[in-house]
């Protein structure tokens, strides 16, 4: 019945990924990253919504309407994910267990660029997908056109799915068509700092450059041109 009424919480705001996750192995890269707020959660719920592919697909078009859609798309789907996340963990406090949204795209450091909680941990966990080469977290059937969202909890909730194995290969479009040449073409590997794959601060400037010069601030060369997210003949 606990997770029959989450389900149905899902499919009012149809939510396309939904998984559980076991962090508790985890626990100490996690509080290193947010600290002593997200401690002591067994487990993450894990939940995306894919980005729609009439948008994506002309990301490459350098087309400024495209941008501006992309942007709204963006903003919009990041609200949906937050506005379920707080339903949901409303729900489960009511309960009497613990729930911790952790919001689907803020940050916390500026320093380090990161959020309370890695989504992208929980996704894999959860039996999503696998982190690619371009540090995004990739699905099978919709590659990394997936925004996520995680709650952290004590619920008793069954764990889903297990990890993936790498899939990206010998692929490196993601590396070759990134505008700031900021992946490194590694794969990803467990203990491994972010920047052996990815220097994120140079993705960053990118981003505020176009802030500054008044332009929209859309990239997403990585989400368009991976061959996982792209569209089938």
């Amino acid at each position: 019945m606990f997770e029959e009424s989450i389900q149905k919480i899902l499919d009012n705001f149809m939510i396309d990924y939904y998984g559980v996750a076991d962090i508790s192995e985890y626990e100490s890269e996690i509080v290193k990253y947010g600290g002593e707020l997200v401690a002591g959660y067994p487990r993450a719920i894990s939940m995306g919504i894919v980005f729609p592919s009439t948008i994506v697909e002309h990301l490459n078009d350098c087309n400024n309407t495209v941008k501006i859609e992309y942007d709204h798309c963006y903003e919009v789907i990041n609200n949906r994910l937050d506005n379920v996340a707080s339903i949901i963990s409303s729900y489960i406090n009511k309960e009497g267990y613990r729930a911790l949204p952790i919001s689907a795209a803020e940050r916390v450091n500026s320093d380090y660029i990161n959020a309370a909680f890695s989504h992208k941990i929980a996704a894999r966990l959860a039996g999503h997908g696998w982190i690619g080469k371009n540090c995004l977290l990739i699905t099978p059937d919709h590659g990394p056109r997936v925004r996520w969202i995680s709650i952290l909890t004590d619920a008793p909730l069954s764990v889903t799915g297990k990890k993936i194995e790498q899939r990206c290969g010998s692929c490196m479009a993601c590396v070759k068509i990134c505008p700031t040449k900021s992946l490194h073409g590694r794969n990803y590997k467990e203990g491994e700092e972010r920047e052996e794959r990815f220097d994120v601060k140079k993705c960053d400037k990118y981003f505020n450059e176009m802030k500054n010069d008044e332009k929209v601030p859309v990239c997403g060369m990585c989400l368009y041109v991976c061959p996982y997210g792209r569209k089938k003949d």
